[in-house]
């Protein structure tokens, strides 16, 4: 099965101006996405969408392919990932006459995930003949969702899940059912699922692959910045 890895990096952020090629611990964020990328092996192509000249430039002197430029409509704040998916397909489909099987994107603002992590995970989508494929990490014990609340109009609590009365609390973190979420790290598909009736990056069945949660973490704010910074420099990173 051929499987096209696809790196997303658009050139505008709120909230980390310039995040894609800033650098980390001394390195451009996105080039730690790529080098992973390139060294797992999993793909046949590897290539980047994007409206950033800079991104473009240091993906290309890393040999990632980029042939094309993301039309403006595709690279706004509220631009979800399917239609950028989708484009980068129909692009390759109509110029290259490219046709992946498969198509992992990936998101430079995941920068610990390791080669392994993307092999592994397209054994996965093979292995287990799901639709897709994404990457989750365990959710904190004190974050599980029977020990969350919700808080009415009226100012009381109550139990999150349940709506129950917060006397009937699951107290034992050993009663507690495990939950996972998803980090953003890894995201694989089969391309039809993107051309369905109701086309998805998901489809019928996904198949979850369990990260550590160090390799799972995401930068969204300036807080996740120094995280990451600091895993890199304790060399948490490579699990």
């Amino acid at each position: 099965m051929k499987v096209l890895g696809l790196i997303t990096a658009r050139a505008g952020s709120k909230g980390l101006p310039g995040k894609n090629v800033k650098p980390l611990a001394g390195r451009p964020l996105i080039t730690y996405t790529i080098e992973a990328a390139q060294q797992s092996g999993a793909f046949d192509r590897l290539i980047l969408s994007t409206d950033d000249p800079h991104a473009a430039a240091i993906a290309r002197s890393l040999g990632c392919e980029v042939p094309f430029e993301r039309p403006a409509d595709l690279a706004r704040d509220d631009t979800a990932h399917l239609p950028v998916v989708q484009h980068a397909v129909a692009w390759l489909d109509e110029h290259d006459h490219y046709h992946p099987g498969a198509v992992m994107l990936l998101q430079p603002t995941s920068p610990l995930r390791q080669p392994r992590h993307i092999r592994e995970a397209v054994e996965l989508l093979t292995t287990s003949g799901a639709s897709s494929v994404v990457s989750v990490s365990a959710v904190p014990d004190h974050y599980l969702p029977s020990r969350m609340l919700q808080v009415g109009a009226s100012g009381d609590a109550t139990l999150f899940v349940t709506g129950e009365p917060v006397r009937r609390r699951i107290n034992r973190r050993q009663d507690m059912r495990s939950a996972w979420v998803m980090n953003g790290a890894i995201y694989l598909f089969r391309t039809a699922v993107l051309f369905e009736a109701e086309p998805s990056l998901y489809g019928e069945r996904c198949a979850a692959y369990v990260m550590p949660p160090t390799n799972g973490l995401s930068i969204d704010t300036p807080e996740d910045w120094i995280e990451v910074e600091q895993a890199i420099e304790r060399g948490g990173s490579r699990a």
